[in-house]
């Protein structure tokens, strides 16, 4: 019997690739009947952008805003979730302008070779389902865990003031969550993060 080759289908790869600001990976074209051959081909003729190894950009496809931090997040590792000041952009939280690309992994993924433009932390602290929210097609820490974790890093006080502001006047979090997010973290960030919300409620 001979063996059926699955013809790409575009389409679903476009599909994924919107959801991902126009990039997907290698594994994601071969799962859409893209081969090997066929990716090299649409890179050589321009269709497909070739960013890094294994990771693709439609060509056509519009720039967005903070799309640099969704191909960042493609490289390092399946597990890196994007963090800190990054994801205070991806949240509609901050329009500070980061200098680079900030994500979170495992302790155990402390070795990952260092990329230009990207900030890899580390964590001890396992991030829960109601950590991590989902912004472009990525993993994003969510908005107590972000806010938490950019007091930590000692972020300028009024950034942190005005995403404490942003989240709760948009209703992405509470009072009550964000102190008990930050009762964790020590009394540093605990001062800062009731300072914050003092002058919120003023």
């Amino acid at each position: 019997m001979n063996d059926i080759t699955q013809a790409p289908d575009h389409e679903a790869l476009f599909a994924i690739a919107s959801a991902q600001a126009g990039y997907f990976t290698t594994a994601q074209a071969q799962a859409c009947g893209f081969s090997s051959a066929l990716l090299t081909h649409h890179a050589k003729s321009g269709r497909f952008l070739r960013v890094v190894r294994g990771l693709y950009r439609l060509r056509d496809y519009p720039r967005e805003t903070h799309e640099e931090i969704v191909a960042a997040r493609r490289r390092p590792a399946p597990d890196a979730v994007v963090s800190h000041e990054s994801a205070l952009a991806l949240l509609g939280l901050s329009d500070v302008i980061a200098d680079a690309v900030h994500l979170t992994v495992p302790r155990i993924r402390r070795r990952l070779v260092t990329q230009p433009g990207v900030v890899i932390h580390t964590s001890t602290r396992p991030l829960a389902e109601a950590d991590v929210v989902s912004r472009k097609g990525v993993r994003v820490t969510g908005p107590e865990r972000t806010i938490v974790d950019v007091a930590e890093i000692g972020v300028a006080p009024d950034q942190v003031v005005a995403a404490v502001r942003g989240a709760l006047d948009r209703s992405m979090t509470t009072a009550s969550r964000l102190r008990e997010a930050a009762r964790r973290r020590g009394l540093r960030v605990q001062g800062l993060i009731d300072q914050a919300l003092a002058d919120h409620a003023t």
